[in-house]
């Protein structure tokens, strides 16, 4: 089909087309005819026949009310008819790849003129390409599950295994070897923290909640128990499929009576009669992929203390979607087991010594999920300064508000401590041992996790009021400030109640205290 030729106009010409059976406007150098749509229009026809409006550039008046994507869509991009002599349009929206232009909208590393000493050329290679990726591939998807709720498209999982980024989500190791990643800018040996920390800040940008947690969050803290504490014959017979993006697996720790406090799990693990295999009965809640999962990460009860024990879905195993405040694309599940028989080679680990296979995954876990809250309070600024900019109160911009610069600066200055002090932790991170990391940095860890998510809390409650009756809408110009104030708190609780970690930091800083230290 041949694309429609659109004409010049002047402004005299435009303003010609005024009344309700002829209606044009201009929006950013480009006219559009509203004649047939004034009717179909979603706010009523008295916005389009008004004097400011009708025959008039309207561009003001539009992005006052709606967001730049409107214009992008089939439906409404065929009303233009032409552009107005010696104009350009100004005003883009999402480029695919690209860094935003707006302050503070990309970390400092991305910043034109700014320098950094974590990253590398090779960083920054691979940064571009992990964007452009996620925005031509991921980005749509994310829009449409997270709105209609299923798990994320099988073929995103394929397309992310064509480039191994499911493996290098789990970061540095031995499960890189010989492997091609991101279409070879990385080589499997100098693949670090970094290059992880950039894919999952990535993936945040999409500002879908849910579909986040879809997009394989169980496989990043279900499969390296597997991976460091599975048997050769057990990672070779899950893991390749699981990296391939054809089967899943999720963490099931926690219980309705037990969350936080891992050493009160209930789900018992009892030896058959021939000590062949485990008899897994009890329950697990708010599991992260269960729905779909196709393998069990779970922490059981047994006479020794606490176990871990891979279950492959199977015969008596039962998962019920649980409805939370984000997207049912995460796949949350409620998950029975009942006399569930599992061969011991499943074991993870040593029997009874469950309670360090679980603690030793806990700083990963803790760690990603400061790089994705790092990353989304940034977006928030990012959704804050444009609105503030273009948003027109009490006859002039909403930042000439001082109160609106003071929230915006509150959560720049939160938004920048928390990523140099993720950054710093990283830094430490790709020199320690893994063993060296459980000893020196669960304390710091758990402090940023638990700093990063209040601080998340507050920027998602400024920006609610910069916003307004819009920051409670789920569509329309608020709708990611609104998706964020209402998931915010998954962060906050996920891996660790914020006040639990906050007091793990603590008892860590005293187990080093120095015996002869006094005032």
């Amino acid at each position: 089909m041949a694309a429609k030729e659109l004409k010049e106009f002047t402004l005299e010409e435009v303003a010609q087309h005024n009344k309700p059976g002829d209606l044009w406007v201009i929006i950013d150098g480009k006219v559009y005819d509203l004649t047939r749509f004034k009717d179909l229009h979603p706010g009523g026809i008295s916005v389009l026949i008004d004097e400011e409006v009708a025959g008039k550039d309207a561009t003001d008046t539009f992005y006052g009310l709606h967001r730049h994507e409107v214009l992008e869509r089939p439906q409404y991009k065929r009303l233009q008819v032409g552009t107005i002599k010696g104009q350009n349009s100004v005003i883009f929206g999402r480029r695919i790849g690209e860094l935003s232009q707006v302050p503070y909208a990309e970390p400092t590393w991305l910043s034109p003129g700014y320098h950094s000493p974590y990253y590398s050329d090779n960083h920054r290679q691979f940064q571009k390409a992990v964007r452009r990726f996620i925005d031509e591939v991921v980005y749509p998807d994310a829009q449409a599950r997270e709105e209609d709720g299923k798990r994320p498209s099988q073929i995103v999982f394929d397309k992310m295994a064509d480039l191994n980024l499911h493996a290098m989500r789990l970061g540095p190791g031995k499960h890189l070897k010989g492997r091609v990643l991101m279409g070879g800018i990385v080589k499997p040996e100098e693949f670090d923290y970094f290059h992880e920390l950039i894919i999952t800040q990535e993936l945040v940008r999409c500002g879908a909640r849910g579909y986040g947690d879809g997009m394989l969050g169980g496989q990043v803290i279900g499969l390296p128990p597997v991976l460091n504490f599975g048997s050769p014959e057990l990672q070779a017979r899950i893991v390749p499929d699981i990296l391939a993006g054809k089967k899943f697996i999720c963490l099931a720790i926690s219980e309705a009576a037990a969350g936080s406090d891992v050493m009160g799990l209930q789900t018992t693990a009892v030896l058959s009669e021939d000590g062949k295999e485990w008899i897994i009965n009890g329950t697990k809640k708010w599991i992260t992929n269960g729905t779909f999962a196709d393998y069990f990460t779970v922490g059981c009860r047994t006479n020794d203390g606490l176990t871990v024990i891979l279950v492959e879905r199977g015969p008596g195993v039962e998962t019920r979607q649980i409805k939370t405040s984000y997207s049912t694309a995460a796949g949350t599940a409620y998950i029975t087991f009942d006399n569930v028989r599992v061969p011991v080679g499943n074991t993870l680990g040593e029997v009874g010594g469950g309670i360090f296979v679980i603690l030793s995954n806990f700083n990963h876990e803790r760690w990603v999920m400061c790089c994705s809250s790092a990353r989304a309070q940034r977006t928030l600024i990012e959704e804050c300064l444009k609105w503030a900019t273009q948003r027109q109160a009490f006859g002039k911009p909403l930042i000439s508000q001082p109160v609106i610069r003071a929230k915006i600066a509150g959560m720049i200055e939160r938004t920048e401590s928390v990523q140099s002090w993720l950054e710093n932790i990283t830094y430490q991170m790709t020199h320690m041992t893994y063993k060296q990391q459980s000893q020196k940095l669960a304390g710091p860890i758990a402090f940023l996790k638990s700093y990063s998510t209040r601080c998340a809390q507050d920027t998602a409650r400024d920006a609610v009021q910069v916003f307004g009756g819009r920051g409670i809408t789920k569509t329309g110009m608020g709708k990611f400030v609104e998706h964020y104030y209402r998931t915010v708190t998954f962060d906050s609780l996920l891996g660790g109640a914020e006040d639990v970690l906050a007091d793990l930091g603590v008892r860590q800083a005293i187990r080093a205290m120095p015996k002869n230290a006094r005032l």
